[in-house]
């Protein structure tokens, strides 16, 4: 692990902060390395606020999306909702029909299937809405690729909505509208929302027409939380409001979906973590062992007890999920290890027979063990397919385009990828992908990074400073996490490793007379012999509660130790 302690701000900002906030100057510390730098900040920071989000009318073609669909609806064509098989693009097909069903009731749901269509908008899916005599198809999280989709849909009189926050290529599909941020067109003044988030900057849009406010749409924001998190996208501007409001609505009073997953745990209050954790690792197994459709059924039943039996099923392929996770990664280790590929820049192993809904969880985890970017590659009809996972710094979807030429088709972000390429240019393409990262990767990339917020004493972590902390929530990128450093501290004596296997570490530390906290540092159990001894040394964590007994206290989540 690198230790990298981050820039201070500079110390007139840090004494200006203190001053208009009231606050310590390590509260205001942490403030500014957010980009926090007046009152009018910290109030939006601190209290999110639904107005404070954009006019949805600021995106590109959001005008024409919405006469598109009140045309429609006037008519009463019927309307597909199109979506990938994730858990964006689930819970995006959830949220849009949701709405839509409200102003009417033909509407159906479309979810491709993983491993007979693929990705994104597919053919079958636009021959199912012609025989069907759908004339309009709203494609969420997928779509502004489908150049030659969209106009084979037109030929046959269906007119597409693209609501997709992935790169665009050089070309825009030819489709009645396209929403997309990341459009080189568009003006929308926050450019990282998810695929969900755009669709709900749709609805807000058919809303507003109908003379309703943002506060009548709070009973979508669970949704578009989960998709928030599950996607990894950065938690700042409007992705922040909309997480803040949707984990209120997890918490207080969830759709039934979501509340039948949250009751198959024992816990009461619910962090974006556990969102990535808990609930979209359950709606994102559908899709990977059975069919996303199922996931859209959870997310869509109102009736409570339905809601427990479709979450029980899908809790059945949330654990076939875990054990082809588990069996296809000591596979896939065991490959780097034959082929003596370790020293390599990149990671990159294939087998026909690999699950492809696994093979993503699988390239997280092979990057975990490597740290270098990650293809995982299966078979998948007459071609292969793989999911790439990058390391921090690294644009991975850059490196793949500059391997395209082996390359049949490509989406994705910076971090992660999906592709497809013939059998014959799997060799040609392995040597390539590695050759690019060689030669354009920084070195110091391929060891993994801890950001180190600030250096503290142990006497400087207090309830208080806490209670403070907590309400930087919700974290995720762009607002991690704090993470800080505590130099020269000594075990206790009661250091021991815990867990099934042993591999976690418990130790108590102390530094000077200040009462001695308890860490817990998962991972960490090899590195017992380092504070057995009365040695100091020094230690790198996040500051959590433990509850155990009835008694909340304090302690200390390690991530690393020296």
């Amino acid at each position: 692990m690198r230790w990298t302690i981050k820039p201070k701000p500079e110390s007139h900002k840090v004494k200006a902060l203190q001053d208009a906030l009231q606050i310590d100057e390590l509260t205001a510390f942490l403030l500014l390395q957010r980009g926090i730098e007046t009152f009018e900040d910290a109030k939006s920071f601190f209290r999110p606020n639904l107005n404070e989000l954009h006019d949805p009318f600021l995106m590109k073609d959001m005008d024409k999306a919405v006469a598109r669909i009140e045309q429609a609806l006037e008519t009463g064509e019927n309307i597909m909702v199109y979506g990938d098989y994730d858990v964006d693009g689930t819970t995006s097909v959830a949220l849009m029909s949701s709405y839509l069903r409200t102003r009417q009731e033909n509407v159906v749901t479309y979810i491709p299937d993983r491993y007979d269509e693929g990705y994104g908008v597919s053919y079958k899916g636009i021959d199912f809405a012609h025989d069907n005599e759908f004339t309009l198809i709203v494609a969420l999280d997928c779509g502004i690729k489908a150049i030659d989709k969209v106009a084979y849909a037109k030929e046959k009189g269906i007119d597409f909505i693209i609501c997709d926050h992935h790169r665009p290529g050089a070309e825009i599909p030819d489709a009645a509208a396209v929403l997309d941020p990341k459009r080189d067109d568009c003006e929308y003044p926050y450019k990282e929302l998810c695929g969900c988030g755009v669709g709900f900057k749709l609805i807000q849009a058919l809303s507003s027409k109908q003379g309703f406010t943002i506060e009548d749409l709070g009973e979508y924001l669970d949704l578009v939380a989960t998709a928030i998190g599950a996607d990894i996208v950065p938690i700042t501007g409007e992705n922040r409001i909309l997480a803040y409001y949707g984990l209120q609505i997890i918490n207080e009073n969830p759709r039934p979906g979501i509340k039948a997953i949250l009751n198959q745990v024992d816990k009461t209050e619910f962090t974006i973590t556990d969102v990535v954790f808990i609930v979209a690792p359950r709606i994102n197994a559908a899709g990977r062992m059975k069919h996303g459709t199922y996931a859209v059924q959870l997310l869509t039943e109102m009736d409570e007890k339905q809601a427990e039996t479709y979450a029980a099923e899908i809790e059945s392929f949330n654990l076939d999920r875990r054990e082809a996770d588990r069996e296809i990664t000591i596979q896939a280790l065991n490959q780097i290890e034959e082929l003596k590929e370790q020293d390599r820049y990149t990671s990159v192993v294939y087998q026909d027979d690999w699950h492809k809904g696994v093979i993503g969880i699988v390239a997280s985890r092979l990057t975990e063990t490597y740290y270098r970017p990650t293809l995982v590659f299966t078979k998948s009809g007459d071609k292969l397919a793989a999911s790439a996972r990058s390391v921090s710094g690294f644009d991975v979807y850059n490196a793949l385009e500059a391997c395209s030429e082996h390359i049949e088709q490509f989406g994705g972000h910076k971090y992660a990828a999906g592709l497809t390429l013939l059998p014959e240019h799997y060799d040609a393409f392995k040597q390539a992908f590695e050759d690019v990262v060689s030669q354009t990767i920084d070195p110091k990339l391929l060891s993994p990074e801890i950001k180190i917020d600030a250096k503290i004493n142990l006497e400087d972590i207090t309830p208080k400073f806490y209670r403070i902390l907590k309400q930087f929530a919700p974290f995720g990128p762009g607002n991690m996490t704090p993470v800080f450093m505590t130099e020269a501290v000594v075990d206790t004596g009661y250091g021991k490793c815990v867990g099934k296997d042993e591999d976690h570490l418990r130790i108590t530390v102390k530094q000077g007379q200040v009462q001695p906290i308890v860490c817990i540092g998962f991972g960490l159990g090899a590195k017992i012999d380092a504070v057995s001894t009365t040695k100091p040394f020094d230690v790198v964590y996040t500051i959590d509660e433990n509850h155990w007994n009835g008694i909340t206290s304090l302690q200390l989540k390690l991530r690393d130790l020296k």
